[in-house]
């Protein structure tokens, strides 16, 4: 027969058990939501076309949403004919900076006579002052840059075959250390320790060159 002291005991026993339950169902969910923040991606279906993506801002150029031909994929295009020396850059501004990322975005050239090119800026700390990688149809290359009070820089390049379709470049950077891909293959490499503070991502295209991005993807800290 059970005492009163051993029912006490027993209560307390299946309590703790419930209580140990709880919190792993109430842990598991926040470490698996914490997961899926680290990897961010944007691919602008749910924006609305004509304006510029949510969470993001135009420092240079126009940039909006627009509808793929022929589709009903939603793209964050570049639509500015810039002049020759100017930037276009969009970036995200809901207040997070990253210092290490793994970053990428599927680009395609659409139109420029000067430029066609296209890529990603990460440690953005201005319009003045970030790295940049970007692909160039026109010029059949592919290149990374930081750009220092304005000035641009060329850290690395690779002669590729241009052509107007859908190509991934993809940014790591770890340190000091820079490896960018083209469509899943390594082209360039650097170590540069220029921009050492976290900064802004976003996306770039120069002069002319009217450029649709899509699928825009981070990870990193």
């Amino acid at each position: 027969m059970l005492t009163p002291a051993n029912r006490w005991i027993g209560v307390r026993f299946w309590v703790g058990l419930l209580g140990i339950a709880t919190v792993a169902g109430l842990l598991a969910p926040t470490l698996a939501v914490s997961a899926d923040l680290a990897r961010q991606v944007w691919d602008f279906n749910a924006d609305v076309s004509g304006a510029i993506a949510k969470g993001f801002t135009a420092e240079i150029g126009a940039w909006s949403v627009a509808t793929e031909t022929g589709t009903t994929n939603q793209v964050l295009a570049q639509t500015a004919k810039s002049p020759g020396p100017v930037f276009n850059i969009a970036v995200v501004a809901d207040g997070r900076n990253w210092t290490d990322v793994d970053l990428s975005v599927r680009v395609k050239p659409v139109a420029g006579v000067e430029d066609q090119s296209g890529g990603v800026v990460w440690r953005f700390q201005d319009v003045k002052n970030y790295y940049v990688a970007r692909y160039n149809p026109l010029e059949d290359n592919y290149r990374l840059y930081k750009v220092v009070g304005g000035k641009r820089t060329q850290l690395a390049t690779a002669d590729i075959p241009g052509d107007q379709k859908w190509h991934t470049v993809r940014v790591m950077m770890k340190g000091a250390k820079i490896t960018c891909a083209l469509d899943g293959k390594t082209w360039l490499e650097a170590d540069d320790a220029t921009f050492v503070k976290p900064g802004k991502i976003g996306l770039w295209s120069k002069a002319d060159a009217q450029s649709w991005f899509d699928d825009l993807t981070v990870s990193g800290d």
